[in-house]
């Protein structure tokens, strides 16, 4: 759990469930297609009351939604939500196979029609040498805590490598009022090469 405070990680190689779309994540699509990611996820997370419990299952708490967030349009400005190009995604535990996975996602889509259950892969993502924080506030906010990040890995001596970065939904914006969301950020970052 990252503190308020930007801190360089290494983030290792972690299984996800994941969609990729476009548009205003306020839409409906975005709504489906986080729906369907946990329907599957809870599906897993449930298997052991099943005939068939994976093997090396254990007890978890399903994991929160992450998105990792990008622009179409990159001479658009970042705050034109219907610009924004994203892949939503949920960690899955270890012992997840490409078989259950396959198991579990005909055993969804018998259960709901949500067309989104056809657009989820199951993948592993290792997102590396990267700088995170908590932002506590309103997702409009983020651009003040990303200032922050990118100030403190100058300081540090890293800069950032990519545009696109993380998040990390630890509040559910349905319940909680905006000033008082936690999310984590994370952006990619590496060494500048000196060489040059």
């Amino acid at each position: 759990m990252p503190k308020t405070l930007p801190e360089i990680v290494a983030v290792p190689r972690i299984p996800f469930f994941m969609v990729s779309g476009s548009g205003d994540p306020n839409g409906e699509e975005f709504a489906m297609a986080t729906e369907a990611l946990y329907s599957m996820s809870y599906a897993v997370r449930m298997s052991y009351k099943s005939e068939n419990v994976p093997a090396g299952y254990y007890e978890y708490t399903v994991f929160p939604l992450e998105g990792e967030w990008d622009l179409l349009d990159r001479s658009k400005p970042a705050t034109d939500k219907s610009n924004f190009k994203y892949t939503i995604m949920i960690r899955q535990p270890d012992f997840l196979t490409e078989e259950n996975f396959e198991r579990f996602l005909e055993q969804s889509k018998r259960k709901s029609s949500n067309p989104f259950l056809e657009k989820i892969r199951f993948e592993h993502v290792e997102d590396g040498l990267s700088c995170q924080m908590m932002h506590i506030g309103s997702f409009d906010d983020e651009p003040e805590s990303f200032a922050r990040m990118e100030e403190f890995c100058t300081v540090q001596g890293f800069i950032r490598s990519s545009k696109i970065h993380r998040e990390i939904y630890l509040s559910d914006p349905r319940k909680i009022e905006p000033s008082k969301l936690k999310t984590v950020l994370r952006f990619p970052v590496k060494k500048p090469d000196i060489r040059k």
